[in-house]
């Protein structure tokens, strides 16, 4: 059975799609098989994997069940993606029902046995998509800025982690707490270090060692439509994505033996 991790952060601009990309990619170089599913209407986790989402079913008509799970995932470059377009952002007024909170992970349920690992990335809001990624995922990657507003952000999460793991998935682990476009020479970047170190202990979780260091492949790459490790393998930002997919896959519980392609 695959290893759902979704990456959140309410607060825009930390790196979510970014980081999204580059741990699907790095985990597919190494051989495994893993299925992307973007659940932000802006769309970009799909734009930046290379997939089609404005002439397609998406992860809209998954979760409306409008659409079966085989229908919606679309294959590039060895990865399989389910896309998302704006058509989600009807999300919070059509998805009403009783039960909501279970669309996403019914939907996948199908599936999750054809791979080693799906990565979820989030819109960056805490509404009813998000709850989704919560109730389905089994690790939470928080990635954040060294700045003040950004750890703000984590501390308002972890209330709706918390609620969803009291209510919803009681087995919902923060993997870890991501540092990106980080600068050690700022003394900035180390006040904010020390105080999310604060933050991830109060939430039971840690800092990754890998720090991802600002580069400006990470926003070329897309507009290339490969991945980071493609575009720019001797980059900064490469070597530290490719850091983190070990030492994420280091991690107790995330080792899984790679199925057959």
């Amino acid at each position: 059975m695959a290893k759902i991790i979704a990456i959140t952060n309410q607060k825009g601009g930390v790196g979510k799609t970014s980081t999204a990309s580059a741990l699907v990619s790095g985990l597919q170089e190494k051989g495994y098989k893993v299925l992307a599913i973007d659940l932000d209407p802006q769309g970009n986790l799909g734009f930046c994997l290379g997939v089609e989402n404005e002439n397609a079913l998406t992860v809209y008509e998954l979760m409306k069940g409008t659409a079966n799970i085989r229908r919606v995932v679309q294959s590039h470059n060895g990865v399989d993606v389910i896309p998302a377009n704006i058509l989600l952002s009807k999300a919070e007024l059509e998805f009403s029902d009783f039960g909501r909170e279970f669309l996403l992970k019914k939907g996948i349920a199908p599936i999750k046995d054809d791979y080693d690992y799906i990565i979820i990335d989030t819109p960056p809001a805490l509404n009813i998509l998000t709850v989704n990624a919560y109730v389905a995922t089994d690790f939470l990657i928080i990635p954040m800025v060294p700045e003040i507003l950004s750890l703000m952000g984590i501390s308002q999460l972890a209330e709706t982690v918390n609620l969803v793991k009291g209510v919803f998935n009681p087995n919902i682990e923060v993997l870890g707490i991501l540092l990106n476009k980080y600068d050690g020479r700022r003394v900035l970047t180390r006040d904010v270090e020390e105080m999310a170190r604060m933050v991830g202990t109060e939430m039971n979780t840690k800092i990754f060692k890998t720090k991802i260091r600002q580069s400006v492949a990470v926003a070329e790459a897309p507009a290339h439509g490969i991945s980071i490790y493609e575009y720019s393998p001797k980059s900064n930002a490469t070597k530290d994505y490719r850091q983190l997919v070990d030492e994420i896959i280091a991690q107790r519980g995330m080792k899984v033996n790679a199925k057959k392609k």
